[in-house]
């Protein structure tokens, strides 16, 4: 079988890597902000933030070398 691989294009990844940062820094920011005001934060944006800082961490962690 002939698997064809898609060339490897940095931009893509800088891209993505860029935006799951941004959406870390609103949601830390957003509960900054709410817990200023006193007022709960909701869990939608303690979702958000954890998946976007589980996804960098996925992308910027090292993957194991094939042996």
């Amino acid at each position: 079988m002939n698997k064809r691989l898609l060339p490897y294009d940095p931009w893509v990844y800088r891209i993505v890597v860029l935006i799951l940062g941004l959406v870390v820094l609103a949601s830390l920011v957003g509960t900054i902000m709410l817990t200023i005001q006193d007022r709960s934060t909701p869990e939608l944006l303690i979702a958000l933030g954890s998946a976007a800082m589980g996804g960098l961490a996925g992308l910027l962690a090292p993957s194991p070398m094939n042996q």
